[in-house]
């Protein structure tokens, strides 16, 4: 079972919006570059969440999108599903169907427990709580330029973001574990 693409952008957006500040209202452009999203594809998105009441979208010139009370509290899970529906790892454990082979099938247990593990992980993961509090302002060298701080687990912090000290129209690299979009949180805030 791989989760859709769409889901994977989802959580991008909403942990994106969890860590600006509250109220900050995100342009879709800044939330299709934070997510490396197509625009034309990220409207879709937007949309289910906008309908899970996750996300508010606001209209006109300043318009765009912001995390509402009950995105921030929302748990992966639910994000996931707004987006994909229930999550079922095998169809044997889709709730609207049955399988005949269920009682007989020496699998069936173990994929109902795999599932339930992998419902409650994502159960537990509550979107604020993902959010790490960003810094207001990264410390700068003597040139006046930010000293590369890194995600902690790239293998070069000077390429992390926010770490090389790059805009948010500039192309940007990624370690390892890099969060892929934390650090135009501050730029998209500032906007």
């Amino acid at each position: 079972m791989q989760l859709t693409r769409a889901a994977d952008y989802a959580v991008r957006v909403v942990t994106h919006l969890a860590g600006v500040p509250e109220g900050t209202v995100v342009p879709k452009s800044i939330l299709a570059k934070v997510s490396d999203a197509p625009e034309s594809f990220l409207a879709k998105i937007l949309q289910a969440l906008t309908h899970a009441g996750l996300i508010e979208a606001r209209r006109g010139v300043d318009g765009g999108f912001l995390l509402l009370e009950r995105g921030a509290q929302a748990s992966l899970l639910d994000v996931v599903e707004s987006i994909d529906g229930p999550i079922a790892l095998n169809v044997c454990l889709n709730a609207e169907l049955s399988c005949h082979r269920a009682s007989g099938c020496a699998a069936h247990q173990v994929w109902r427990r795999a599932q339930e593990a992998m419902l409650a992980v994502l159960r537990e993961a509550k979107i604020a709580q993902m959010v790490e509090p960003h810094p207001s302002k990264p410390s700068t060298g003597s040139l006046g330029t930010p000293e590369p701080q890194g995600c902690g687990g790239c293998t070069d912090p000077s390429q992390c973001l926010p770490a090389a000290g790059r805009r948010a129209n500039e192309s940007k690299t990624e370690g390892p574990q890099c969060t892929h979009f934390g650090a135009l949180r501050e730029v998209t805030s500032k906007q």
